[in-house]
């Protein structure tokens, strides 16, 4: 279905602009709404550890055995590391800076295939023989259709735990409310870790102020993998590519060690098209195979044979 102006289809280059626009846009909010928080405390707690540590030592202290354990070199090594760390975050920005060119690098290259990916692949064909140029268009093709479908129910999943998430964490009050739930959702990409990963993370900040916090967040994330295993992936993703957890776990490791972030941002739609691709020319479909996939009523002699 395509999108219509005025009664007119929207132009290719009309479309991508307003999807940059909804990104910018959407990175905006987030950076403007979720961030500042974790910036202030995190400044806070940075201003205020070096007169905190005394005080901890000195109810350590207070402890049996608290002189054997060395608390005051602990104490020393705990003002080493937070020194060590505030100086690694500092000489850590131009890296950072570097990620961010890769992924605005990664965005200009995905505009220019969109609009000029037809020649790209009419060229891409024509290097190919007449008989296996239509055997690849098709495989091509179908491969298309499949990750389209993965990437939009992947998305679709990550948008509704993001969405989910968000909620039940400003119902419960819990601190960063945006930032975890936007974490919750983008990390529900990455099979089984991502999940322990960020619910682990969630719990944790909500400890911070109470234990029903924490308990209300152990809850709702139960209930809700329940729900996406037993209802929303199956109708969601049951036309899609069956990509194994492993094989989207291996794909995006392999990618982000070849790549960085650009590598995993296209390591899930390669381990697709990668997927297709054996299906249609490295599996070996036997008879036996295509026996065990009919139906028992289909394996049944006629009622001739029987009698």
């Amino acid at each position: 279905m395509k999108l219509k102006v005025r009664g007119r289809p929207m132009s290719r280059g009309l479309a991508i602009l307003l999807l940059l626009g909804a990104v910018i846009l959407s990175l905006v909010l987030f950076f403007a709404i979720a961030f500042p928080p974790v910036v202030r405390d995190l400044r806070s707690f940075i201003v205020d550890i070096p007169a905190r540590i005394p005080l901890l030592v000195a109810s350590f202290k207070r402890f049996p055995m608290a002189d054997k354990i060395g608390v005051d070199e602990v104490a020393r090594k705990a003002q080493t590391a937070f020194a060590a760390s505030a100086t690694y975050l500092f000489t850590s920005l131009p890296n950072w800076l570097a990620h961010l060119f890769d992924i605005l690098t990664a965005v200009f290259l995905s505009i220019y295939f969109m609009l000029e990916g037809e020649h790209v692949y009419g060229f891409f064909l024509s290097l190919f023989p007449l008989e296996a140029r239509t055997r690849l268009d098709r495989t091509l093709k179908v491969a298309e259709h499949k990750m389209s479908k993965w990437l939009l129910g992947q998305g679709l999943l990550m948008l509704i735990l993001g969405v989910c998430s968000t909620v039940v964490f400003m119902a419960l009050h819990v601190r960063y409310a945006i930032l975890l739930g936007v974490l919750m959702g983008l990390l529900n990409l990455i099979p089984i870790a991502g999940g322990v990963i960020t619910i682990i993370a969630a719990a944790g900040v909500a400890a911070l102020d109470s234990w029903t916090k924490m308990a209300g967040v152990l809850i709702f994330y139960a209930v809700y993998i329940n729900i996406e295993n037993a209802i929303l992936t199956p109708r969601i993703m049951r036309s899609s590519v069956n990509l194994m957890g492993i094989t989207v776990l291996v794909a995006l490791l392999v990618g982000t060690s070849l790549a960085g972030i650009v590598g995993a941002l296209v390591a899930v739609p390669t381990a697709a098209l990668i997927s297709v691709l054996l299906d249609e020319y490295a599996v070996q479909k036997d008879a036996k195979a295509d026996a065990r996939a009919l139906s028992p009523t289909q394996l049944q002699p006629p009622p001739s044979l029987l009698s």
